[in-house]
């Protein structure tokens, strides 16, 4: 997926006070980091922002962090967040890759909100629902694993069942059109869901979990 790149994106994003910069030094301490006991949810492929400063804004008792690799896509999150106070909100700009190295089982939900389909075959390794990365998130998920993800891609819908119900998740719900759903869920739509749901195309929701 290709990008509009903002000048001088690094030094905006380094110094806006939501990102944390070398969040590899709170790793096992991110309840420490945030001063409570209070649930921990990530955000990976977080782009402009929308949905994890509106979770944050909606549930003050839980921490919210979210993870983006490109920093000229963070930039819009950044000035969201200018004229706000949310003490339950951090952002990172970092691999997804790399998760491992910033939490030590401390997350107790796991968002993949319209991440990067990467349609083609031969870029399935970069799918956050990759057995890699579900790997990955086996080492920073708290006690329960808890994943919710939402698409309007269906193939990488239909990539992401597979890949979650040969790991071993059971889905708690699943929507092949959630803004239809004749059982509506409590939901906070990205930037580009609203763009979708404009359009009419059928949005894609799981709520997948896997107890020990």
């Amino acid at each position: 997926m290709e990008y509009v790149k903002i000048k001088n994106a690094d030094r905006i994003v380094k110094d806006c006070p939501y990102v944390v910069n070398n969040p590899k030094t709170y790793k096992g301490k991110w309840n420490q980091f945030f001063q409570n006991g209070n649930p921990i949810c990530l955000e990976l492929g977080m782009g402009r922002g929308d949905f994890i400063i509106e979770m944050a804004r909606k549930y003050p008792n839980i921490n919210f962090i979210g993870l983006e690799a490109v920093d000229s896509q963070m930039v819009p999150a950044v000035q969201h967040l200018r004229n706000e106070k949310l003490a339950n909100l951090k952002l990172i700009c970092g691999d997804a890759m790399e998760i491992d190295q910033i939490f030590q089982k401390e997350i107790d939900t796991i968002y993949l909100t319209f991440c990067d389909p990467w349609p083609k075959k031969h870029d399935d390794k970069k799918r956050f629902t990759h057995i890699n990365y579900l790997k990955k998130y086996d080492k920073v998920f708290k006690k329960q694993k808890h994943i919710i993800l939402k698409t309007d891609n269906k193939g990488f819908f239909a990539y992401s069942l597979e890949t979650l119900s040969n790991y071993w998740y059971t889905f708690k719900r699943v929507s092949l059109d959630l803004h239809h759903d004749e059982n509506p869920i409590s939901n906070v739509m990205t930037n580009y869901e609203k763009q979708y749901f404009k359009e009419g195309r059928p949005i894609y929701y799981v709520d997948a979990r896997f107890e020990e």
